[in-house]
């Protein structure tokens, strides 16, 4: 029977013994599957805490073929804790077999699909953008740091077998308009929760017009569609791409069957697209620019891991050149990585964008992550980022677009939202009206094998040591690491206050924020859960304290805990006494990382009965281990200010998942022989 491509990698990593399936046939949708994980990466913001549990594993060697811990969030050294945080990642590399990624040396999803992204493998990454290595043929997953932890020493990842939605994609973009419009496109038909337990596939003609970078664009935001991963084929365009990086024997060819059937079939005819924006404060509040045109623009920041390759910057290149931003418009731009800065330099990139005026920021994160570059209060920024939910960028009250390079290029110089296609400007990166990458030989000022010679240049990868010298190597503590807290034991019974009631689509971001002021203590769990649900209730910490940390509920509506991967929105919440969250429904990493954490997250039967809840009330949970044991819904019981109200709580754990949540957390279930 014909396979989807994401079927199709996905078999071939189930571990063996795992699970009773027949293989070139589907596997049911939901099935809880265990799948083998080739490669690992970690950033900074998530890898502390990801190493810190790897090593009560007390496994001496990574087991992965390749596993990188990155250093790309928090750069910005105000003080000892961030730099101290770099010296332990690169001790523990040194110390563990792991590639270590200095600060300085770029995003890890875009140095990972350059330097390490194989296609037809599995990447499991403690950062929710991991889904980037799907433009190169991977099933590429984020997950929170403990689960990537037990990836590093051998263990399965374990995760329902998720939906396929196929996007067939046919003509090619126009010029000015970018791949940040295709997936701004499938984000407006599908919404922030249309993905949760699916795989997005891009498939047909038009994905041989789409360079490597264009479809990682894709895939990157994927993210934000609450899928599990989004994926491309490899082809011949991504063999190309592997050769400019210096690694041809990287590649293989991979695709979907003749005659696949997907879950859910959409269709985008790329020739049709328009330039597009989503504003503020989601990305699925899709509209096209021309219907923003008027729209006054204070800031433009081009970069992130979504938009921030050499054929990013070309693009910009292509219409600023000659030019300068426009009075009142402040422009920044962070190249995704060294090796893309090194070839802007070479291909005359770099000086076109700074002769137009813009600040060139380091190769990090950043402004992506409210980690400076913020914009003026109650200002217009266009950002080529992933994510524009209220207060990230570190400006509460400023409105956040997200759009592609082309169209934040033309409103930089513009000084309003502008629609690029109707610009006139010469890009030499189109050939036959077709896009291509500079390092396909097509750029007419430098040959292509002049660019990408620094493409070969690794100095800031630095490699893992051999056994021998690993086992001499110290690993270095500073003072704000500490160890994870434990979790509490799993209750048969809870009768505690709802300390929080949100409403729809609250993130990560909402629940643990990041930012200069919070993410140098995401190696303390004790500082940095102090700021934990403070966008949504400042005081939320205080009625913790109040209650000694004896103990509550969070309730919340839909798509809760949608965004990033961190496992602090879990820690953080599991340290001030959260024993179970009840909402609507959640995002799929979010809930993860909450069981991983003891903490039980139940979905409402009913929606309406949402309303039946209120902050302050207490809930009674009863019956949780037969529950557990026999997934059973859960009996809830409201003491209100009306009297009680009885409502059921669904329970659609896996069973692993529920044994993870009887053992109190996956640390204690892993050492309990759990896999």
């Amino acid at each position: 029977m014909a396979l989807t491509l994401a079927e199709k990698i996905i078999q071939k990593h189930i571990v063996p013994g795992s699970l009773s399936f027949t293989p070139g046939t589907p596997i049911e949708r939901g099935t809880d599957i265990a799948i083998k994980i080739d490669q690992t990466l970690t950033q900074d913001a998530t890898g502390t805490m990801a190493y810190l549990q790897f090593e009560t594993i007390g496994i001496p060697r990574v087991k992965t073929e390749v596993s990188v811990s990155y250093v790309d969030h928090n750069t910005l050294q105000t003080d000892f804790k961030n730099q101290d945080d770099h010296r332990y990642l690169q001790s523990i590399a040194a110390k563990y077999g792991l590639y270590f990624s200095r600060p300085g040396n770029g995003v890890c999803h875009q140095v990972h699909i350059e330097h390490f992204g194989k296609p037809g493998k599995t990447l499991l990454g403690s950062d929710s953008h991991t889904p980037t290595g799907g433009g190169i043929g991977m099933i590429a997953i984020g997950a929170g740091g403990i689960d990537v932890a037990v990836a590093m020493g051998g263990g399965a990842f374990h995760l329902a077998m998720p939906k396929v939605f196929g996007v067939k994609l046919t003509g090619r973009l126009r010029k000015g308009v970018g791949a940040k419009d295709i997936i701004l496109e499938v984000l407006r038909r599908e919404s922030v929760k249309g993905g949760v337990g699916a795989v997005y596939e891009y498939f047909g003609e038009g994905v041989a017009s789409l360079t490597v970078p264009q479809r990682a664009t894709v895939t990157n935001m994927g993210a934000e569609l609450g899928a599990t991963c989004s994926v491309f084929p490899s082809d011949e365009t991504t063999r190309n791409f592997l050769e400019s990086m210096g690694r041809p024997q990287d590649w293989t060819e991979q695709k979907a069957d003749e005659g696949a059937v997907y879950d859910k079939l959409i269709e985008i005819n790329l020739s049709e697209l328009a330039p597009l924006a989503a504003c503020p404060n989601s990305p699925d509040a899709v509209k096209t620019v021309q219907e923003l045109k008027d729209t006054v623009v204070t800031q433009v920041a081009i970069g992130s891991c979504t938009n921030s390759s050499l054929d990013d910057l070309a693009a910009v290149a292509a219409i600023v050149r000659g030019k300068h931003i426009a009075p009142g418009v402040e422009a920044g731009i962070a190249p995704g990585s060294r090796t893309t800065l090194l070839m802007a330099d070479k291909a005359g990139i770099l000086g076109d964008l700074i002769r137009a005026g813009f600040r060139i920021l380091e190769s990090a994160c950043g402004p992506c992550i409210g980690m400076g570059f913020a914009p003026n209060s109650q200002g217009v920024s266009l950002r080529t980022f992933n994510r524009n939910f209220k207060g990230r960028s570190g400006t509460a009250d400023a409105g956040i677009y997200l759009v592609s390079p082309e169209t934040a290029a033309a409103s930089a110089i513009i000084g309003h939202i502008t629609d690029a296609t109707t610009l006139s400007y010469e890009d030499d990166s189109y050939k036959d009206g077709i896009k291509v990458s500079l390092l396909e030989g097509k750029d007419t000022r430098l040959s292509a094998e002049e660019i990408r010679k620094d493409a070969q240049d690794e100095g800031m990868l630095i490699p893992p040591l051999d056994e021998k010298a690993a086992a001499q190597v110290e690993i270095l503590r500073g003072p704000n690491i500490k160890p994870c807290p434990p979790c509490k034991a799993c209750e048969d019974k809870l009768v505690l206050p709802v300390l929080l009631k949100a409403g729809n689509n609250v993130s990560t971001d909402d629940i643990m924020p990041a930012g200069t002021k919070v993410l140098p203590f995401r190696s303390n769990i004790p500082e940095i859960s102090k700021f934990t649900y403070e966008r949504i209730d400042p005081d939320f910490y205080k009625k913790a304290e109040a209650i000694q940390f004896s103990g509550c509920f969070v309730v919340g509506a839909e798509n809760f805990g949608q965004g990033s991967s961190r496992e602090h929105a879990a820690l953080g919440p599991m340290y001030l006494g959260v024993r179970a969250v009840i909402t609507k429904s959640f995002a799929r990493i979010h809930k993860a990382n909450l069981i991983n954490y003891g903490i039980i997250p139940i979905t409402f039967k009913d929606p309406a009965d949402y309303d039946k809840v209120a902050a302050g009330d207490m809930m009674e949970i009863s019956g949780i281990f037969s529950s557990l044991k026999e997934a059973k819904p859960f009996a809830i019981t409201v003491h209100g200010k009306d009297g009680d109200v009885h409502i059921e709580g669904v329970n659609d754990l896996a069973e692993r998942s529920r044994n993870i949540l009887l053992a109190g957390g996956l640390a204690a279930y892993t050492r309990n022989g759990g896999q």
